[in-house]
């Protein structure tokens, strides 16, 4: 079973260094590329079920790429890490060193978080990042069924022209 626009589910997307990934015809391979269920998070559902648009989509993916790239998810597992070491008795060393690419995704993350607005960001996050379903969303924030996905759509437009996707 396989939907998008086109009535796929599954497409191609090129891995690279400098950008976040992006959908690809089926046709044109980049040197490295993934395929990948459009369906598979929440966003990607409603993609693939044309209830958000092309636009939009990559609104959201570029949103959930600067997310994943500057490590805001909370940790779940140990963390391995070499034990700080610190000059002073009992105390923890410094904090963590963060690389420049992590940092600008932070920034760039924050800013279209901010673009998007106060009463719009709650949605994003729990839709885009935190991978919940809009069902779950509605219910968390409060809002009658129905209402998450128009709410949705405009946050996502406005993180749209913040990263001048067009």
């Amino acid at each position: 079973m396989t939907r998008d626009g086109n009535g796929r589910i599954l497409a191609e997307r090129a891995i690279g260094p400098n950008n976040a990934p992006k959908a690809r015809s089926s046709k044109a391979r980049a040197a490295r590329s993934v395929t990948v269920n459009l369906a598979e998070s929440p966003l990607g559902w409603l993609f693939s079920r044309q209830l958000v648009t092309r636009r939009q989509f990559d609104a959201g993916e570029q949103l959930r790429s600067d997310w994943e790239r500057a490590q805001l998810a909370p940790r779940i597992t140990m963390a391995w890490d070499a034990a700080p070491v610190s000059g002073r008795r009992g105390g923890s060393g410094s904090d963590v060193d963060l690389g420049g690419a992590q940092i600008d995704a932070k920034r760039r993350f924050q800013s279209a978080i901010d673009a998007a607005g106060p009463g719009l960001s709650d949605i994003l996050w729990r839709v885009v990042c935190s991978g919940e379903g809009m069902r779950e969303a509605e219910s968390a924030l409060g809002w009658p069924a129905r209402a998450g996905k128009l709410v949705l759509t405009l946050a996502l437009d406005r993180i749209a022209d913040y990263y001048r996707i067009r």
